[in-house]
């Protein structure tokens, strides 16, 4: 789908023929109450274009609440060509208030089957002071509410939303917002990498097609590069780990390093590693038989960097990133692992696998040991790891993991700005003692208490010689029920962090050419 910025005037916008027109109401557009003294002439108001005597006459009769996303709909409204009008409760006008009223309305437009490329006029100039992330956010919901899956759908009608114009009211805003269209574009298509992928069976998002998946992102004239590893290379590295979740899967393991170089060679990048459990049976430790076909989602870690690649490629900002995917399926066979078994992982640290089912830390530890090579500024590892951590925050925030402050508190903020939330949990050390065994370094798990927080650190022993965040995203990976299918977080979150990274890598080189002057 396609996003213009238009200058408006309330006649022009009210004129312009589209399948929608959504306008923003603010809790500020609400008039006074009519008085002698400000009582407004019945001559005036006839006189007033029709979208803003529509939106008026609602507020004045308390049709209309300006709480964020509530809704007036309205049809074949006089004067206005549109064949549906929606006004919507803005609040008070911040990026949670738009995002929330944008996902309203854009989840209320009817678009009759028989258009086939619809477009629809999102009206922003009443919102003053109008931010990069709320244009963002109203771009977002808008992809959101017309994403279609048809990969294994063939007969499932392709997107209708083709076209949203959004309207800022002045030329001076298109031109400032221009740049944030731009992140905007990147990002929807980033986003709507990472679900296709994560929604895909697990028949059709083997290891193997994930990294076609990545090689396609690398391919032509693409700023990123795409090596893959295969289970000699990575017998090669001795990622014992690693291989003993893959052995009980005849699909073979794939490792995926992808690089995006902006910036100067200097520039110690910024890693990202993502679990690509493309389907997790739990192994000898099986799951049970319910819902268990959601467990496709297990590699939605992934995804989520192959999103910010793709996002990356479109954008070309000027950093350094590399993503590292280790990816297989965990299954059950006769040459799976068994609980008690103990494996030597790439950092020379012996595993006993108490629990075939806590796989992901597994993956995971050999791909934070091969980041080092990379000497990276930060680490953030995505994994849908734990359901102690959808029972702890549920479906609304990702758990976030770090002994670093500063790194922590760059991704809160970042989560905070793209709407795409994150809560800190705790590192106390005496988590850990749980991990203790007689038969290894380390067990893999360390029983059901807290176990969120174990499983961070377990892979904190992993991560020790550069600054490291871990992201748990099992609750807000993927929905379940009628709304079943990816989500593509935390791609937004992660694009903020890193554009914002790239902003104090400018200041900070502006800093050192003024003292070198």
């Amino acid at each position: 789908m396609n996003f213009e910025l238009k200058n408006l005037s309330w006649e022009a916008c009210e004129q312009t023929i589209c399948d929608v027109l959504i306008l923003l109401v603010p809790a500020s557009s609400k008039p006074a109450k009519p008085t002698k003294a400000n009582d407004v002439p019945t001559k005036s108001v006839k006189s007033l274009p029709a979208l803003k005597r529509l939106m008026l006459a609602a507020l004045e009769q308390d049709d209309l609440d300006t709480s964020a996303g509530k809704l007036l709909s309205c049809y074949r409204s006089t004067g206005i060509a549109a064949r549906q009008v929606i006004l919507v409760g803005a609040g008070q006008a911040n990026e949670k208030d738009v995002a929330r009223a944008c996902a309203a309305a854009f989840a209320a437009c009817k678009i009759p089957g028989a258009v086939k490329s619809a477009h629809v006029m999102l009206c922003l100039a009443q919102i003053n002071g109008l931010s990069g992330a709320s244009l963002q956010a109203a771009m977002q919901a808008a992809a959101a509410s017309s994403y279609v899956y048809t990969h294994t759908k063939p007969k499932a009608e392709a997107r209708k939303l083709q076209l949203v114009s959004i309207n800022l009211g002045s030329q001076a805003q298109v031109q400032a917002m221009s740049p944030e269209l731009q992140q905007g574009r990147a990002l929807i298509e980033g986003v709507e990498l990472a679900k296709e992928w994560g929604n895909r069976p697990a028949n059709h998002a083997t290891p193997t097609l994930l990294a076609k998946a990545a090689q396609a992102i690398a391919a032509g004239k693409s700023p990123v590069s795409c090596e893959i590893l295969g289970p000699k290379e990575v017998a090669k590295l001795k990622m014992g780990s690693f291989m003993a979740v893959a052995q009980g899967s005849e699909q073979p393991l794939r490792f995926i390093v992808l690089r995006y170089f902006g910036a100067a060679k200097t520039v110690q990048p910024t890693v990202l590693v993502g679990k690509g459990i493309t389907f997790d049976t739990g192994g000898i430790s099986i799951k049970p038989a319910a819902e268990m076909d959601e467990m496709k989602f297990d590699m939605c870690g992934a995804a989520s960097v192959l999103g910010v690649f793709k996002a990356l490629s479109v954008l070309k900002p000027k950093i350094n990133v590399v993503g590292l995917i280790p990816s297989c399926e965990n299954m059950p066979s006769h040459n799976a692992v068994k609980p008690g078994d103990v494996v030597t992982s790439m950092s020379g640290q012996t595993i006993e696998i108490l629990n075939t089912d806590a796989e992901g830390r597994l993956i995971l530890c050999d791909a934070l040991t091969y980041a080092e090579r990379f000497k990276p500024a930060a680490v953030v590892d995505i994994a849908t790891l734990t359901g102690a951590c959808v029972v702890a925050l549920g479906a609304v925030r990702s758990g976030l993991f770090s002994a670093d402050d500063d790194l922590a508190a760059q991704l809160l903020r970042a989560g905070e700005a793209s709407q795409d939330l994150a809560w800190r949990m705790p590192l106390d050390d005496d988590y850990a003692e749980g991990l203790k065994t007689n038969f290894a370094d380390v067990a893999n798990v360390a029983g059901r208490m807290g176990g969120a927080i174990t499983a961070a650190k377990f892979l904190q022993r992993f991560a020790s010689q550069y600054p490291w965040a871990h992201l748990d995203i099992a609750g807000t990976a993927w929905k379940s029920g009628a709304a079943k299918g990816s989500t593509g977080r935390p791609v937004p979150l992660l694009m903020k962090f890193l554009l914002n990274f790239e902003q104090k890598q400018a200041v900070a080189g502006k800093k050192s050419a003024r003292s070198a002057a």
